[in-house]
């Protein structure tokens, strides 16, 4: 039916995640064209780790791992003494911020 619309959906890289907020559980299995879509616990949408009961545990994580990547990559910059504190500190605020903020990774 979507296909017919222009919508193409790959049967091998679709997954789905159902939350767990409210008290009912439904349970089943989502299917398409008879083969079963499998299910996660975990998800990334727009830079955020979302996860089936609610909990923010894994974007925490995601989020600081995130920042030490981009510190690590910026150690050399960030720590050299012949570079002037205020370029330092603009870099810090344009590249290593955002990826602890965001979860970005630039």
């Amino acid at each position: 039916m979507l296909e017919s619309k222009g919508f193409r959906l790959s049967r091998t890289k679709t997954e789905y995640m159902r939350c767990d907020f409210g008290a009912t559980h439904e349970e089943g299995d989502v299917s398409l064209e008879g083969q079963v879509v499998p299910k996660r616990d975990t998800f990334r949408y727009l830079g955020s780790m979302l996860q089936r009961d609610g909990d923010i545990d894994e974007d925490v994580s995601h989020r600081i791992k995130a920042g030490w990547m981009k510190w690590r990559q910026a150690s050399g910059v960030l720590c050299d003494k012949k570079v002037p504190q205020k370029l330092k500190g603009k870099f810090y605020r344009t590249a290593i911020r955002p990826a602890m903020l965001y979860g970005a990774e630039c």
